[in-house]
């Protein structure tokens, strides 16, 4: 029976790290048993106002797991995942375990390499359009992981978001236990996790049609405000249990680092997701049946600083 070992471990553990969270939490654990490689959620890690439901860590654990696929499968040794595989261990999302071995495919080589390329770009995007060909292999991307992708289209759609996106942001900014979670995950660049305060957005203007999460206050160069039309895209997925958010989660990954394959940039945008009531309006706009698991800003710009991660080893456990 094929087994995965330490090496396989290591290197399913260094893709997965690079795994996008909310506030850079790095909500993950990863630890070989009986052959398999299993990614388990932290729960020293979880933010106790944001992320109440456990929502945003299951969403960052799915995405850990796309990125472990990668690892594994260009060594040749591709996984079978399952997700939540033993109920009575509510913190272990996901079980990889060896398929048969073949030969990575083009794709996921070109996705793996994207790993350490993928950033969140919060800075305004270039007024270049998104093509054709590019949007096709985001929605193709999404769907690859038993999720979808709504691109909106036309200034009545992105107006419509826009609204209800910054009224998520009032409720969140008024919010002082949110505002003071988020601000303790904020740090100096030496930090090891959370989010630098120089990777932030500029700060805020009225003239802003997307809200932004400003970390440091700093003012934008002149003339460099967002773009008037952003390329605006939902992520959905069918049902909203957890194994559903871990599936939006590989969604999400396979979406960010096919944009970054394609030359493009992406910031998220989980105001809309993170105030029940503003998701609910986000779902009935769309005039579909799923559940929006997360918005994407996607467009063209000079790729973003790279947060902080752990080593590798503080993200194992034995």
């Amino acid at each position: 029976m094929a087994r995965y070992g330490e090496d396989d471990l290591l290197h399913a553990a260094a893709a997965g790290i690079h795994a996008p969270s909310l506030h850079n939490t790095q909500p993950w654990q990863f630890r070989l048993r009986a052959g398999a490689v299993e990614i388990l959620a932290d729960p020293s890690r979880r933010l106790t106002v944001a992320d109440h439901t456990g929502w945003a860590t299951r969403l960052a654990l799915g995405a850990a797991t796309f990125n472990a696929r990668l690892a594994l499968a260009v060594r040749g040794r591709p996984a079978t995942v399952t997700l939540r595989p033993d109920r009575a261990d509510p913190d272990l999302m996901a079980r990889l375990t060896p398929a048969r071995t073949r030969p990575p495919t083009y794709a996921e080589s070109a996705l793996h390499a994207a790993i350490p390329r993928r950033r969140s770009h919060r800075a305004p995007f270039w007024p270049d359009p998104v093509p054709a060909e590019a949007r096709r292999r985001i929605i193709d991307a999404a769907r690859a992981e038993n999720a979808w992708l709504d691109l909106l289209v036309g200034m009545t759609s992105v107006a419509g978001f826009a609204e209800i996106a910054r009224s998520a942001d009032r409720v969140l900014r008024r919010d002082t236990r949110y505002q003071t979670e988020m601000a303790g995950w904020t740090h100096a660049d030496t930090a090891p996790d959370g989010v630098p305060a120089t990777a932030g957005a500029p700060a805020p203007e009225p003239q802003d049609l997307l809200p932004q999460r400003s970390f440091a206050g700093r003012r934008r160069a002149p003339g460099r405000d967002y773009e008037p039309e952003p390329l605006v895209a939902v992520l959905s997925t069918a049902g909203d249990r957890p194994t559903d958010q871990l599936l939006a989660g590989q969604a999400l990954q396979h979406i960010l680092l096919t944009v970054t394959d394609a030359g493009l940039a992406a910031s998220m945008i989980s105001q809309p997701i993170e105030v029940p009531a503003a998701r609910d309006q986000l779902r009935r706009s769309l005039r579909g049946s799923g559940h929006p698991q997360l918005t994407l800003r996607i467009g063209y710009g000079h790729p973003g600083p790279a947060t902080p991660r752990r080593a590798v080893a503080d993200a194992i456990i034995r």
